[in-house]
């Protein structure tokens, strides 16, 4: 039965997703008891390892606005994390931007950027569109919305999401707020809310007030799978069968851990989603930029990699800032060993498996 949510910016949402008053997954969630919370945050405070952070500067390709405006149609540029530019029937969208230096409410503190962005929300050209997967730090910027209200278009977003930034001073007009399963066609180019396994909240009072989503965006000759934030779970498959196949599937890789199993994908869970979808080529994200994990900074690209290798599927893996076809995306780059060294990396035992 469909519900009504009010969330703290008091629009009401009738949805499916909704139960007693808070935006639900279909399964039954993985809850930590308060002592084994208590025991991650300390651990992730005051005993990181060193390799979660590179002790290297990340490589990054510097952008221009003229240089984007020359680019061909149906080509990426990855400026960070789960930070995408895409250029479709020359207009540019970006997927969860975030430009601050953390990822955090506060820039005294919280994980702090590798890399600088590649370019600046100045140097932009006009932006047609804003694709939101959530409303997490790492993916919701309040800085960048801010900036970047006066040359976007349009902010696509889940339920409840869209509230925020309309608080934020983003004119209401410019916001579409969509339910899983529900679509909007923007100038061509179709994005289709789907499910994801995830959770939100900005706060300690706002838990699930809003709806967390993945996105199909399809412009005419490409198709593409955006994952934002998810835990593995049967959606996969029914997107894939529904929408694919997909010429890309952008997927989360990386911030992942066996204490929060249900609402990040481990890289072997990736991988089965990315062929759940019917993905021809996958782009790891949510990588590569912050520190939110306990694994090494480098581990998701190497487990990636070796899954990719025994599967026999194809990886993208662009340096920040480089362009990427999406008609005929390159192969994988392993420029993260060139930082750490190829003899310096340790392979986890799940990606050894891989590859024997």
């Amino acid at each position: 039965m469909a519900c009504i949510v009010m969330s703290e910016q008091t629009t009401a949402h009738v949805s499916p997703q909704v139960q007693d008053g808070k935006f639900r997954n279909p399964a039954r969630m993985h809850k930590n008891s308060i002592g084994t919370v208590a025991k991650i945050m300390w651990r992730m405070i005051f005993d990181k390892p060193a390799t979660s952070v590179p002790s290297q500067p990340i490589p990054v390709h510097t952008l221009s606005r003229a240089q984007l405006l020359a680019a061909p149609d149906n080509t990426l540029y990855r400026l960070g994390h789960s930070t995408m530019l895409l250029k479709l029937q020359s207009q540019f969208w970006l997927t969860d931007p975030v430009f601050s230096k953390r990822a955090s409410p506060v820039q005294w503190a919280g994980p702090a950027r590798f890399h600088e962005t590649p370019i600046s929300i100045e140097e932009l050209p006009p932006i047609k569109g804003v694709i939101l997967s959530h409303d997490h730090y790492d993916h919701l910027d309040r800085a960048a919305v801010t900036a970047l209200a006066a040359k976007t278009e349009y902010f696509v977003a889940p339920l409840g999401v869209g509230d925020r930034l309309v608080e934020w001073g983003v004119p209401v007009e410019k916001v579409r707020q969509l339910d899983w399963w529900k679509s909007v066609t923007l100038d061509g180019v179709q994005l289709v809310s789907t499910p994801a396994q995830h959770f939100s909240g900005r706060g300690i009072f706002d838990s699930n007030t809003t709806l967390w989503s993945s996105w199909v965006i399809r412009s005419p000759g490409v198709n593409i799978f955006f994952s934002g934030d998810t835990g593995y779970f049967p959606g996969f498959k029914a997107i894939g069968e529904k929408f694919g196949p997909f010429d890309l599937t952008m997927m989360e890789t990386g911030a992942y851990d066996p204490q929060w199993p249900d609402i990040h994908m481990q890289p072997e869970q990736t991988m089965q989603a990315h062929i759940d979808l019917r993905g021809k080529v996958m782009m790891p994200i949510h990588n590569g930029t912050f520190d939110l994990a306990l694994h090494p900074w480098y581990e998701p690209f190497e487990r990636i990699t070796a899954l990719a290798k025994q599967r026999e599927q194809v990886l993208a893996t662009p340096e920040i800032g480089q362009p990427l076809s999406l008609e005929q995306p390159k192969a994988e780059q392993k420029w993260w060993q060139q930082l750490v060294g190829a003899s310096e990396v340790e392979v986890p035992r799940e990606a050894a498996k891989a590859t024997q």
